[in-house]
């Protein structure tokens, strides 16, 4: 099961999205607002709420 790259959350192989970039990193998305936040906002998973790393950072996981 791959995880998200954005968020963190795992799920089912299948579904989601697989992005490639130009330097051969895969980058792996659980859905369109994880997609957006990244790629199109270029925002950083640690200073949005909801996700894994920004709880992980804040001691609430």
């Amino acid at each position: 099961m791959p995880k998200c790259s954005f968020c963190g959350k795992a799920f089912p192989g299948g579904t989601g999205k697989l992005f490639f970039k130009t330097d051969g990193k895969i980058l792996y998305f659980c859905k369109s607002k994880c997609e957006k936040n990244m790629i199109s906002l270029g925002r950083n998973p640690r200073n949005i709420r909801w996700t894994k790393a920004s709880r992980k950072e804040r001691g609430k996981e």
